[in-house]
């Protein structure tokens, strides 16, 4: 048995802790399927601006974003670049893409597509590694909390599949609660107990990486919605330039807020932290806030510069400043775990935000596009002139 168990794991091979992991080529491959997966929720959104449209966005950018959590977390455990394991990483892509696909329709026709693929992709990484363990092995009892979760989950993404209207959104949002809130809690499930996030033997520097890497696949959204969205206008003219100006250089400060200020001090606190575990799961908590003001970031450009000149009602509202504003929660949160203090930058960029909803409605949307751009270079400058005055650095 020792020796069958030796065989499925070098066949599935568990990463080495005796020197950092490096985020292979298989990885990167795999984040490209995500690419049109993050253009996909945008998309929806941009043709759901209202409250329910909005409330589905959310559980559809959540079941991409847990599809790709938990699958870095698999490549910090195990090594990519084993065969068996490109063909779990390139299995899970195809499905991906198959659910991304669905995802314009998730809550139309091809809802059991959509949920069917996720269920697939989850139920079946977990099942991966707890076969790849073996009986002995001391993350067995976390894999099986994870697949228990999983099979729960699953019930609900089905059942929400098989239902029709506001049914689906609320059984599809207990699934999303199911895998989002369970590791908060350490996977605790009957009969198995629960982990412990020391038990989560993980390489910190990757698992920052992995993230970092994320952030840019969803910057790489926005951009591509700026292109796209300049390309389709008729006239390039100053205001036409003006929008696409606006646009890019409201990513160019979410970059440089996030990989100018923290990226590098976020790698080095979780590759030296006592927990990693724990510190890597706030990284997941907080990236999924993060990475949503991005998409909804890439909504705004595309109002800004298909619409500039028209006035903002409330649905355009809600983009240009709830992209924003979701982008400074995550990153202010992101940085509360990095520093351990939440940065007063970006709660006074909140409180100005809060300050121009009260006007919003009487501004063209080109205008409210360029404060709310402003808004985020003030912040993203501050951040980077108390970093290099030498602000308290962990």
């Amino acid at each position: 048995m020792a020796t069958h168990d030796a065989s499925r794991q070098g066949a599935l091979r568990l990463r080495s802790r005796e020197r950092n992991a490096t985020v292979l080529s298989e990885e990167l491959f795999f984040d490209l399927v995500y690419v049109f997966a993050v253009t996909q929720v945008s998309h929806y959104l941009l043709a759901h601006l209202t409250p329910l449209g909005a409330l589905q966005s959310l559980v559809l950018w959540f079941a991409v974003w847990l599809g790709w959590q938990y699958t870095a977390w698999t490549t910090n455990w195990f090594d990519p670049g084993a065969m068996v394991m490109r063909g779990v990483l390139f299995a899970i892509m195809l499905l991906a893409l198959v659910m991304a696909s669905a995802l314009p329709e998730a809550f139309e026709g091809r809802g059991l597509v959509f949920a069917l693929c996720f269920v697939a992709i989850q139920l079946g990484r977990s099942l991966c590694m707890l076969w790849a363990v073996g009986k002995d092995s001391a993350l067995r009892p976390n894999f099986r909390r994870l697949l228990a979760w999983n099979g729960v989950a699953a019930l609900f993404w089905i059942a929400g599949a098989l239902a029709d209207g506001p049914l689906r959104l609320a059984l599809w949002m207990a699934a999303v609660l199911a895998e989002y809130v369970s590791p908060m809690f350490g996977f605790a499930f009957p009969g198995l107990g629960r982990s412990s996030t020391a038990e989560w033997t993980i390489d910190g520097g990757h698992l920052a990486e992995r993230c970092q890497l994320f952030v840019i696949v969803a910057l790489g959204e926005s951009i591509l919605a700026s292109g796209v969205a300049f390309g389709h206008q008729h006239a390039w003219h100053v205001p036409e330039l003006f929008t696409l100006l606006v646009g890019f250089a409201g990513s160019l400060a979410m970059w440089w807020m996030y990989f100018d200020t923290s990226s590098k001090d976020a790698a080095h606190v979780i590759e030296h932290a006592a927990d990693p575990g724990r510190i890597g799961a706030r990284f997941h908590y907080t990236h999924v806030i993060l990475v949503a003001g991005i998409i909804v970031c890439a909504v705004a450009d595309e109002l800004v510069i298909a619409e500039g000149e028209h006035h903002a009602g409330w649905a355009q509202v809600g983009a240009l400043l709830g992209g924003p504003a979701l982008y400074l929660l995550g990153n202010a949160l992101f940085k509360r775990v990095v520093y351990g203090f939440l940065p007063q930058s970006h709660l006074g960029g909140l409180a100005v935000l809060v300050l121009l909803a009260w006007v919003a409605t009487r501004l063209d949307i080109a205008t409210l596009g360029a404060l709310t751009t402003l808004v985020m270079i003030g912040v993203a400058a501050l951040e980077s002139v108390l970093r290099r005055r030498g602000r308290p650095q962990h």
